[in-house]
């Protein structure tokens, strides 16, 4: 079907730059008959003047061609409503510590690093297929608590990611990172195998335990590490920065890897991999895209002629004019010529 209608399109338009090369002859036999009034004695323009009719030929064909393909092209009917069934996950780890509240992450490095870490997350809900994609979030301090299960709305996210105290819903205690993280897993193994992928996102100020069994449905595995890894601050009587070690290690431990992220996003060569990830429009151009790129060539082309051939047509030495008595101009050519006839 696509491969017909390319052809239809490209049929048309090679009609259409025949008939448009016949008028163009046509024309500039009417043109050099006064190419003396237009271009002077010599009656010879610059030369890049005379690619001007194929420019134009050029470009009505292409615009031609991309106006056939959206006129020929049939809609594509898109089901918004996402399925119930889900083909991939976000299962997002979330350090919900008060030391998640220190304010030294982020660009400037004066955001609270909760705040940061769900600026970071976002970044990566809006390239999520949302169609195919449910997202799990368990927030994690002294224990694992989920908080959003299986949703396909990131909005709900978003919400939960706006900096919440969320250490408030647990026992004071020490941080179990790894053990949270174990515990989040769980909710995973009932899904289908190499189907989710598993982002944590903390500052590593935790205990660390081993992690001996991950579920087959955990694809891909990313550790974020949020909080200045060099510069301490006093929180709850001890000193916390990122952990750098602590979350590579535990990045080892999940088959994933660390990236330390206090103040860029993820990045986009990481995202791509992913297969929740839903491809960007940029990433490869359609029938359509073409359609639109050819259309707007082909009418720049056919646009810009017209002021090029007014401003840049003529040679240099036409367009100077010498004044010779009151209300009387003669052309540079034409005297050059006048004097070279005497």
């Amino acid at each position: 079907m696509v491969a017909n209608l390319v052809m239809t399109a490209l049929l048309v338009a090679i009609g259409v730059g025949v008939a448009c090369a016949l008028a163009e002859w046509l024309h500039g036999r009417r043109v050099a008959k006064v190419a003396h009034l237009a271009f002077g004695v010599r009656g010879k323009p610059r030369r890049w003047v005379h690619a001007a009719p194929w420019i134009r030929v050029v470009g009505l064909s292409l615009a031609c061609w991309g106006f056939v393909i959206l006129a020929m092209q049939q809609p594509e009917v898109v089901e918004t409503e996402p399925s119930s069934e889900a083909s991939q996950h976000l299962l997002v780890c979330l350090d919900a510590s008060p030391s998640m509240y220190v304010a030294d992450a982020g660009p400037a490095g004066d955001q609270k690093r909760a705040v940061w870490a769900g600026e970071v997350v976002q970044a990566i809900l809006d390239r999520l297929d949302t169609d195919t994609t449910r997202v799990t979030v368990v927030a994690i301090y002294t224990k694992a608590i989920p908080v959003i299960e299986d949703t396909f709305d990131v909005n709900v996210v978003r919400n939960l990611l706006d900096g919440l105290p969320l250490f408030a819903a647990f026992e004071p205690g020490s941080t179990l990172l790894s053990e949270g993280v174990a515990e989040a897993m769980d909710l995973a193994r009932q899904w289908e195998p190499d189907s989710a992928t598993l982002l944590v996102i903390s500052d590593g100020d935790a205990k660390q335990k081993p992690i001996r069994l991950i579920p087959a449905s955990i694809a891909d595995a990313i550790v974020i590490g949020v909080g200045d890894p060099v510069s301490p601050t006093l929180v709850a009587g001890h000193r916390s920065k990122q952990d750098m070690g602590s979350l590579k290690a535990l990045a080892s431990q999940l088959n994933g890897f660390y990236y330390q992220g206090n103040t860029k996003h993820l990045p986009s060569g990481v995202l791509d991999r992913l297969t929740m990830i839903k491809p960007r429009l940029t990433d490869s151009i359609g029938l359509r895209e073409a359609a639109l790129l050819s259309i707007g060539f082909g009418s720049f082309l056919l646009a810009a002629v017209g002021p090029a051939l007014t401003v840049l047509g003529r040679r240099s030495a036409h367009a100077r004019t010498v004044v010779r008595g009151p209300g009387r101009t003669i052309r540079a050519s034409r005297a050059t010529a006048m004097r070279g006839g005497a």
